[in-house]
């Protein structure tokens, strides 16, 4: 049985003002945590990007930030659409899942895929947060979503995003066996344990506002409203498009992409936006722009892309 420290309020520091508030640009946006396998509840304030996030999380439970995998939204359940991302919800409860058991798995690549779906904390680690049905790594019981990807063979990951990750696995010659070091997160006994894929148990009684605070990349922090509909299209639109050339699935990335399509009437300018951006440092071949350009036409007209 683990032992929990009572957390404390952590001081506000850097966090965005609560425009809602006094108006005296004191007021600081509080935050309500817990351990996702069973804690008391902590309160967090002060941060203006996910690393950030993760020291105050740390800070309140006492231990290394090192040891967060990742953070969901209303649920302490390992679900994958409930990510923390670039934005928390006004009224989210956040789930902080810490580093469990370590494994080490050998596979052989028999496909061209292996069928896995990357993304990361945004603090330096890459985890799995989708296994294709039918693939390699779907054969494999020991490998799970949520899992954290350490080591392909004897080389660390740690610190590279997940596109980078997601490139070393797709370059593994095919038929090659290589090692795959990942730590799982932990989970809270057997209230937990689903079947891949599973959406059932969600919490719905957390989260409800429509505000949200966005992380942007410039390091600042911004209140904004729930995405509208269209832009929801556009998001998911662009994810598939991430999905399927590059393995990986990222809201925020998608965002970025979103807002570099904003007010532009042609693939050429939103080309010219992609470039002058830190988008630039992806290398998005001309094919993969069009691609993009299109899933955010076709959710302008409301069409969901093929």
């Amino acid at each position: 049985m683990s032992t929990f420290q009572q957390p404390h309020q952590t001081t506000p520091g850097l966090g965005a003002d609560d425009r809602r508030g006094s108006g005296d640009g004191k007021a600081r946006l509080v935050f309500h945590c817990q351990q996702a396998q069973g804690s008391p509840t902590g309160l967090i304030s002060g941060f203006s990007n996910v690393k950030e996030l993760y020291g105050k999380i740390a800070e309140c439970y006492d231990f290394p930030p090192s040891e967060i995998l990742f953070c969901t939204l209303n649920t302490h359940k390992v679900d994958m659409t409930k990510l923390l991302g670039g934005q928390i919800g006004l009224e989210d409860f956040i789930f902080a899942h810490r580093k469990g058991r370590p494994k080490e798995i050998e596979i052989t690549k028999t496909e061209d895929s292996l069928g896995l779906t990357i993304t990361d904390n945004g603090a330096g680690y890459s985890f799995i947060k989708r296994i294709k049905e039918g693939s390699i790594i779907d054969k494999i019981d020991y490998i799970q979503v949520g899992d954290h990807i350490e080591k392909i063979d004897n080389e660390s990951v740690i610190g590279r995003r997940h596109f980078e990750v997601a490139k070393m696995l797709k370059e593994i010659p095919l038929g090659k066996t290589f090692t795959l070091r990942l730590v799982e997160p932990i989970r809270a006994g057997f209230g937990n344990i689903e079947a891949r894929g599973s959406q059932k148990g969600r919490k719905k009684n957390y989260g409800s506002g429509k505000e949200t605070l966005r992380f942007k990349a410039n390091g600042q922090t911004q209140i904004m409203e729930e995405p509208d509909k269209e832009m929801e299209l556009g998001l998911e639109n662009i994810n598939r498009l991430l999905e399927n050339f590059m393995g990986i699935n990222d809201n925020e990335l998608a965002t970025q992409i979103w807002e570099a399509a904003e007010g532009k009437v042609n693939s050429m300018d939103f080309a010219d936006a992609i470039d002058s951006s830190d988008l630039a440092e992806f290398k998005f071949s001309d094919d993969m722009i069009i691609e993009l350009w299109g899933a955010v036409t076709d959710a302008r007209a409301g069409r969901t892309s093929s």
